[in-house]
Order: structure tokens, then sequence, then C-alpha cells
């Protein structure tokens, strides 16, 4: 992936958007690849374009991607809320302030009981939670991402499986 990002060259015109040009702040993000590189992304909620964050030398930036960490959402959350219980907020407050990552992406994951519509709203309302102690605790969060029920780590067929199932993993880029 890494040759194949620094081969492509985009050039990218960006048509700057009505809400734009009526004073509204166009701020252009970084998203990261699953493989750990960087790109620069416009989204207007409507259209979106990404091209690779290329160091001055002409490559890709990129990042060490690790899982470092694999948050039991059944001692963190209520059944079905997405609020962190307040021993949690703690200990994640001081497990980002002490990590020496350059940043992370958050992932939420549920179990199979509830309709997949249901389980992918609650996994994005988890990540988005444990991301904003995150950001509260200064450190800097690439992604949020929810998958709901889609990427099980264990058997959904016995109580055991289905609470490994029902995590947020944090990783790590370094």
């Amino acid at each position: 992936m890494m040759g194949r990002l620094s081969a492509i060259v985009l050039s990218v015109a960006l048509a700057v958007p009505a809400s734009a040009q009526q004073g509204e702040r166009y701020v252009p993000g970084i998203w990261i690849d699953p493989d750990g590189c960087e790109h620069w992304v416009m989204d207007d909620g409507a259209e979106g374009f990404m091209s690779p964050h290329l160091r001055r030398n002409g490559t890709p930036v990129c990042h060490k991607v690790s899982r470092c960490a694999i948050v039991p959402t059944d001692t963190m959350f209520a059944t079905g809320s997405a609020t962190i219980a307040p021993g949690g907020v703690n200990s994640l407050r001081s497990f980002f302030a002490s990590n020496p990552a350059n940043g992370f992406v958050i992932e939420g994951h549920t179990d199979s009981r509830a309709s997949d519509a249901s389980n992918q709203a609650l996994s994005e309302r988890r990540a988005r939670a444990v991301a904003q102690v995150a950001q509260q605790a200064g450190a800097r969060v690439y992604s949020v991402r929810g998958f709901g029920e889609s990427r099980p780590i264990a058997s959904n067929s016995n109580t055991a499986g289905m609470a490994q199932n029902r995590r947020v993993e944090i990783l790590c880029l370094r």
C-alpha cells in the first residue's frame, strides 16, 4: 500500500462550496488509512477530496499502528449507554495523558444482541465518548469509528464471547 501511495499523484481542483463563500471557515482535516498513512481530507458533508499527506521529500507520512488498549464496555458503560462511569473517565484520562503515542484511532464494537442499526449507533456513541476523554486529556484523535457487531473477536453464541465483543479498541499511532 505504501508503494502504491507514493506512486499516486493526485491533482485535485477544489471547488469552494457556497457555505464557505458566505463566511464559513473551511478547514482540511487528516484521515488515517488502516495501514497508518495520513491523507489530507476536505469534506463539506456532501463531497470529500483526499490526497496523500507527503513529507518534503515526497514520501507519504505513515505511522506504525498498534492496538494499545481494549476497553471492556461492560465495566465502562451501563447496558445500552454511552455515558462513561466516573471511575472509567479517570482511568481513560490517565491512560491518554501518559501514553507517548502521536495520536489515536478509537473504534467501538458491540455484540449481536440488538438490531444492526442499534448496535452501529451504540458503537459509534461509545467510541465518541472515549475520544472525547482523550481530547480532554490533550491527546490527538485522528479517527473515531463504530463497527457495531460487524467485527467480533469471539463467538456471539455464548455470554463469555458476547462480553468480549462489547469493547472499544484504542489504536496507537507512533
